[in-house]
């Protein structure tokens, strides 16, 4: 049976049979029609077919661990990525959005909860994420924001689309100190509270790829108490 437009595809992988009944209840309710993959290992081929506008994502399944199959995504999937486990310690957060998650919940989670992040992920999904503006140039670098096209030198630099948009954010106001509350309302719509680490590990990301150093960082700065700047001078050698 063909879904309404205006619903949204949920792919919720769970091998917890239990759990994953109950969530697809809940979620049916919210106006989602989830499908649910039991296995890491099957769930690109299921991508395929389902084409989901998010994934909600376990850690621990049979065939592929969730942290594996997130860095696989990139590949694939340009969605939102919500990884839900019950390992909660500070490390396998960092861990699941160094890899590219969006979001991470612990288990368990409210579902109310469940669905305010849910949708927190798919509004920041449906904003236009191609600047209308020029090009940037600085030195080496080169951002062209309407086909989010990379390069530095004679490099194409791939980033995912929360990369970009924290590079392009940094670099239109290239010199300028962006405090990480700035960056918090002005990319997910949300307070900065003092613990979450989303923006740090999107920008320890871009500097991997963008040759920064990790140690010293000199083309995107941390300014120790108060955020982050965007060297224009940095890209030339």
């Amino acid at each position: 049976m063909t879904q309404p437009q205006s619903t949204h595809r949920v792919l919720l992988v769970e091998d917890d049979i239990r759990l994953a009944n109950l969530i697809v209840d809940y979620l049916k309710t919210h106006d989602m029609h989830v499908e649910v993959e039991r296995r890491g290992d099957t769930v690109l081929t299921r991508l395929i077919s389902y084409k989901p506008d998010i994934i909600l994502l376990d850690i621990m399944l049979p065939g592929l661990d969730g942290f594996s199959l997130c860095e696989k995504l990139a590949d694939y999937f340009s969605g939102p990525i919500l990884l839900m486990s019950a390992l909660g310690t500070n490390e396998d957060q960092i861990k699941g959005l160094e890899l590219g998650a969006d979001d991470y919940v612990v288990k368990p989670v409210e579902p109310a909860l469940l669905v305010a992040r849910i949708n927190n992920l798919l509004r920041r999904q449906a904003l236009p994420n191609k600047p209308e503006s020029h090009c940037l140039n600085f030195g080496k670098l080169n951002i062209d924001p309407h086909t989010q096209t990379i390069r530095l030198g004679d490099t194409q630099v791939d980033l995912t689309n929360h990369e970009f948009e924290l590079l392009w954010l940094l670099a239109s106001q290239a010199g300028q100190v962006l405090s990480r509350q700035y960056i918090y309302q002005y990319l997910l719509n949300i307070d900065f509270d003092g613990k979450d680490r989303k923006i740090d590990v999107r920008t320890s990301r871009l500097r991997k790829k963008l040759g920064d150093s990790i140690e010293t960082p000199f083309r995107i700065k941390t300014v120790w108490g108060q955020g982050y700047l965007f060297a224009p001078e940095a890209w030339n050698g």
